[in-house]
């Protein structure tokens, strides 16, 4: 859309709506291709890819896939050098299910190089071969067999143990010959560990003392991060022995959520919003997950963890910490990354202990066909799982001069009645609400919905259209699928797994804000899980709200719901 099509591939932050006059650009387009670092690998597809918009007919305001994205890749360590990236419990149900699906979608849209190794490592006995039949009919489930045999091509398995150096020698040789078909000098490399906790520290040890390339080294590590205080602490000092903090990747795919993405400039990037964010104007704070199964078979699993340590400890704790944090120094640069940790860190630190009077625990029974939690044929010592919720409501308080007197609304559950994961800004009642007579006027609720679809959405009040004056909620709504039709929204962990590779750690947690969050949740979790004060959790039923209880915390807390507010029918939302 420029004179020159090199200043249009230069625009790297272009958001551009297609213009014909691009479908004759192909030589000009791989010129410039090249001349800004795109390998020969990756121009053809490029410029087929450009070229193919040209044919088609998009709707106004409609955005293509930022280009400039893979322009930028193209120029940093990981692009300019051998790749290989090694996934750790590559047998499991997390590297079938998120980490390969994930890497395929780098692969096949150009973010990765075409020289990357992906090599996968467990303790299976299996060939290369026989690994790609058992991993393709999970990528088979997301794309078409032609992208799926290209990504498998890439990928190789090799047998060993966690705790064995010598196999982790020669896995390294074995990448050796591997990396020694693309012609650079620098070799850099990524462990992905897919792997239970307890094999975390034997696998960082024999990756030193094994495996380590003459570039950069990382590690994406994934939770759960400790299951109290004390194993916390223990783990990242175990780890921190062997590796230091700018080698550690730990992962909350949470925080790779486009919604959560997007707070930080929607935040301080608005100048009506930011002053709002205060205990001026709001008057609470609800962070909400809900899932409508259960366990199906993890039963066990969650039996040694529960609600408030699977979910609520970390992943809505780090979604807390951006909503609530102060603005950082700098969100930018190579200070960026630690900027924002320092500020979620510093809000956590400022939460005040929780009253076990302001928790509320359920655990879901059987309901219209579905088993109860202890009904799960995974669950061997029912009496320990009696006592686990799967799910809980609690109210936190902030003391700093932002939040102060403000409730932190938390509530996470299964077997609920839907699949949703948002944070609701409710503000206090309308200053001038009195000049309405006996109007009785609901609040504005500014809505950031995470899953099942990213939506962000301000309920609003107006007059009734047409003839009528009498009050009635409406919204302004931001439903991404709509507004940014056909741009890339990469899945959580695609997007933290390039991070990693750029060595960008603000998107990944530190060890201190893990140490915060442990601090603030142990004396807790002790206290329910006590003899002495152990707190049953209450029924409800599969498919419900969860127990009755909890709506009335959240009431007593200040919450105010909108009971006759719904949405129009097709809407994706719900009130």
């Amino acid at each position: 859309k420029t004179s020159s099509p090199v200043s249009w591939h230069k625009a790297k932050s272009l958001k551009f709506r297609y213009s014909p006059c691009c479908c004759s650009m192909g030589s000009q387009c791989s010129a410039a291709c090249r001349s800004y670092g795109i390998d020969e690998g990756h121009v053809d597809s490029f410029v087929q890819t450009v070229q193919g918009y040209a044919g088609l007919e998009r709707k106004p305001q409609e955005v293509i896939p930022d280009f400039g994205d893979h322009l930028q890749v193209k120029k940093e360590a990981f692009e300019q050098g051998r790749l290989s990236i090694v996934i750790l419990g590559a047998s499991g149900d997390l590297a079938k299910k998120k980490t390969y699906p994930s890497l395929m979608d780098l692969f096949l849209n150009g973010f990765l190089p075409p020289h990357v190794v992906i090599m996968g490592f467990a303790r299976s006995k299996q060939s290369s071969d026989e690994f790609r039949a058992a991993m393709k009919p999970w990528l088979l489930k997301v794309k078409a067999e032609s992208e799926v045999d290209r990504f498998l091509s890439r990928c190789e398995y090799f047998q060993g143990t966690y705790g064995a150096a010598d196999d982790f020698r020669m896995l390294d040789q074995a990448l050796k010959e591997l990396e020694a078909k693309a012609d650079f000098v620098t070799t850099n490399r990524l462990f992905y560990f897919a792997i239970p906790p307890d094999a975390f520290l034997a696998s960082a040890r024999s990756i030193k003392a094994g495996a380590m390339a003459n570039g950069f080294n990382r590690l994406i590590v994934e939770k759960p991060f400790g299951h109290d205080l004390a194993s916390a602490t223990q783990l990242a000092s175990d780890l921190e022995a062997v590796f230091s903090e700018d080698y550690i990747f730990r992962i909350d795919h949470y925080l790779g959520k486009e919604a959560v993405q997007n707070l930080l400039m929607f935040r301080f990037g608005n100048h009506f919003l930011e002053p709002l964010f205060n205990n001026k104007h709001v008057a609470s704070v609800r962070v909400t997950f809900k899932e409508p199964f259960g366990t199906e078979g993890r039963g066990g699993y969650f039996t040694n963890y529960g609600i408030i340590r699977d979910i609520i400890q970390n992943h809505l704790m780090q979604v807390i910490s951006v909503v609530c944090m102060e603005p950082p120094s700098t969100a930018s640069g190579l200070r960026g990354g630690n900027a924002i940790r320092d500020a979620k860190v510093r809000v956590v630190s400022a939460m005040q202990k929780i009253n076990i009077k302001d928790v509320v625990v359920g655990q879901y029974v059987a309901n219209d066909g579905k088993p109860g939690y202890l009904e799960d044929d995974s669950i061997k010592d029912t009496s320990k799982a009696e006592m686990v919720p799967t799910y809980c409501a609690m109210v936190m308080y902030i003391d700093n001069d932002r939040w102060r007197g403000v409730p932190i609304m938390v509530k996470a559950g299964k077997a609920l009645d839907e699949r949703k994961a948002e944070i609701r800004i409710q503000f206090k009642d309308a200053e001038c609400m009195s000049i309405f007579g006996d109007a009785d006027l609901p609040r504005n609720e500014l809505v950031i919905r995470l899953q099942p679809e990213e939506v962000v959405y301000m309920k609003a009040m107006m007059k009734t259209p047409g003839l009528s004056s009498a009050p009635m909620m409406g919204e302004l709504d931001l439903t991404y699928k709509n507004r940014f039709s056909g741009a890339y929204l990469p899945d959580a962990y695609t997007r933290l797994i390039l991070e990693a590779l750029r060595g960008g750690q603000e998107d990944f947690v530190r060890s201190d804000e893990i140490m915060a969050s442990w601090k603030l949740f142990d004396p807790l979790l002790k206290e329910l899980e006590s003899e002495a004060g152990a707190k049953k959790p209450l029924p409800y039923k599969y498919g419900s709200r969860g127990p009755q209880e909890g709506d009335d915390l959240f009431k007593r807390a200040g919450f105010k719901f909108d009971a006759e507010y719904k949405w129009k029918p097709g809407n994706c939302h719900s009130s």
